[in-house]
């Protein structure tokens, strides 16, 4: 069963070019909520979050849910350490559920763009993700999946306190938004620091590629919403909708001046990336971001033609390690791994 979800790097949901595709490469909505009568995961027994599970799952004969999508239940229990790492990569489980064995699931859309974690942090995380700028988007099929759970399952709500979650960050309507932008334009040009400084003055949490705790390679940064408490959903959405269309107009004003300033030194950064990806022999997966971020925005900008940005977007998740052993179809050790990725990105540019 997993192998449909791990065997392919690109989800459905990724192939479908969404508003300003160009900079922003996903949007994600995700929603904690915890059952009332039960204790947050980290102090559940097994047979409380066995419990948990059994509720959950018998919402998803719902009628109302089965007409917006068909889902797929998954034990993380059956699923080996490399799939789990390979669903973490794709974004479609978190670290933190990858590490759990106690009941853990995962309830997945066959295009991937619906993500429902049991077991994690809290009882019940929603996730939807959709290609490009389509937040607003995300928070709308979110929020009608939300509202059948909710008719169904007794959900953990304080009258003042709004949504109860495992972690304070979270109470209050446990949403988090978020986007994944590519701003190479706004790093070449010295202006993404200032940038970063006012996207968190203004209540914003700028992370990488992997959320907390991580960092951002390949110029790929991911935007969400820091408040949870004393705002509503709506009030939220609009707040990370607006600074985000701030911040692609930065890139793209940052784009064109790098055009009218330096077009050679940016034509022959391209090309220079370009060349090594398609004939290094070894490469780790801090340079390959990198040069992969060059060249889709060389791909964005028209100076490479015979490329697809798809095949960057597939690249970001075949170039990660646990990708790289299934696809091998064994581990390998770091070294192999980084000889693993120069031939696979070799391949991929040569038969696109």
């Amino acid at each position: 069963m997993p192998g449909r979800y791990t065997s392919e790097a690109l989800s459905e949901w990724m192939k479908d070019n969404g508003p300003d595709s160009d900079i922003v490469i996903s949007s994600r909505i995700r929603i904690a909520r915890n059952l009332r009568s039960y204790p947050f995961p980290m102090l559940a027994t097994n047979q409380q979050s066995k419990e948990v599970l059994d509720k959950i799952t018998e919402v998803l004969s719902n009628e109302e849910l089965a007409q917006i999508s068909e889902l797929e239940t998954m034990s993380l229990a059956d699923l080996s350490d490399l799939d789990k790492r390979v669903l973490v990569e794709k974004h479609l489980i978190s670290p933190s559920l990858a590490n759990e064995s106690r009941n853990g699931a995962v309830i997945l859309s066959k295009n991937e763009s619906i993500s429902i974690m049991v077991n994690e942090e809290d009882h019940l995380r929603i996730q939807v993700l959709c290609s490009g700028f389509q937040i607003k988007e995300a928070w709308d099929l979110a929020n009608q999946f939300d509202d059948i759970f909710e008719s169904q399952l007794n959900y953990a709500f304080d009258e003042k306190r709004g949504y109860l979650t495992s972690c304070p960050t979270n109470v209050g309507t446990g949403i988090r938004a978020s986007v994944m932008i590519h701003l190479p334009a706004l790093v070449l040009t010295q202006q993404i620091n200032r940038i970063l400084s006012a996207i968190t003055q203004v209540g914003l949490a700028v992370r990488g590629l992997y959320g907390e705790g991580s960092e951002a390679t390949g110029n790929l940064f991911q935007i969400s919403n820091q408040i949870t408490l004393g705002q509503t959903e709506e009030e939220i959405i609009d707040n990370l909708y607006s600074v985000v269309r701030q911040i692609i107009e930065h890139e793209r004003a940052a784009r064109a001046r790098l055009q009218e300033e330096s077009r050679h030194r940016l034509t022959d950064r391209v090309n220079r990336s370009y060349g090594i990806l398609s004939h290094a022999v070894i490469m780790d997966s801090k340079e390959a971001a990198q040069r992969l971020s060059d060249v889709r925005l060389g791909i964005d900008l028209g100076i490479i033609t015979n490329l697809s940005a798809k095949v960057l977007n597939e690249l970001m998740v075949m170039t990660q390690p646990g990708f790289l052993q299934q696809y091998a179809g064994k581990k390998l050790s770091p070294e192999d791994r980084d000889i693993r990725r120069a031939q696979l990105i070799r391949e991929r540019f040569v038969h696109t």
